[in-house]
Parts: C-alpha cells; structure tokens; sequence
C-alpha cells in the first residue's frame, strides 16, 4: 500500500513534520491511544471517545491506514462488523504515545479522561 507520505521532504524538520502530520490530527492521538489495548471495532472507539462525530472517526480510520498505521478486519457477520488495529509501524509509536500522555496527563486538570486513568 502506498503511503501517503512517502515522498515528504520539507526541510530540516522533515521527519518531525511527517509524523506530526500524520498522527498529529485531533483524534488519530486518542485513536493510536486506544489501539494499544488491542483490536477494537468502530462502535467501541467511538463509545471511548464520545466527543467525536461518527464522520470525523471514519476520517481519522481511514487516513490512520492510508499511512500504515492501523490495519481494518471486517468480519463476515450481519451486520458486517469492522475491527481496528495497529500495524508493527502503529505499535512502534507506543513509547511516544504513552510519553504524550503522560506528558498531558501533568497538564490536565484530573476530570479529564486520559488524566484519570
């Protein structure tokens, strides 16, 4: 699969760049976040992020796979149920996304979800 940022080259900061636009979209955090625990459907994503409109949730799914970073399963059932999951490259971003959360977690106040948990 191509990726859509295959070819970026954007100065000194490239690296940095490409992975803040990747990953760096409002909910693809939160969605890279909740994929850690492991393979979840569209309807518990959603019910993890309640904020989210369903079609800003489908944005960020697709665009997170068009980049490599989650893999989608459908299910052959009825309805047809879809499974998210982070790709090997997904999971090598869980050192930084626990380290964002942390890092977050010192600057919310504690009613927040992330700070919470």
């Amino acid at each position: 699969m191509a990726r859509r940022h295959s070819n970026y080259t954007r100065g000194t900061g490239c690296p940095v760049e490409a992975a803040l636009e990747i990953i760096g979209a409002k909910w693809k955090g939160g969605v890279i976040y909740h994929l850690l625990e492991g393979e979840l459907r569209f309807m518990e994503l959603q019910r993890r992020m309640p904020t989210v409109s369903q079609r800003i949730l489908s944005k960020a799914l697709r665009e997170l796979e068009a980049d490599g970073v989650i893999d989608r399963t459908v299910y052959p059932t009825v309805p047809p149920q879809v499974g998210y999951r982070l790709t090997p490259e997904g999971e090598a971003l869980r050192a930084a996304v626990l380290s964002l959360r942390e890092w977050g977690a010192r600057r919310t106040p504690p009613v927040c979800a992330l700070a919470a948990e």
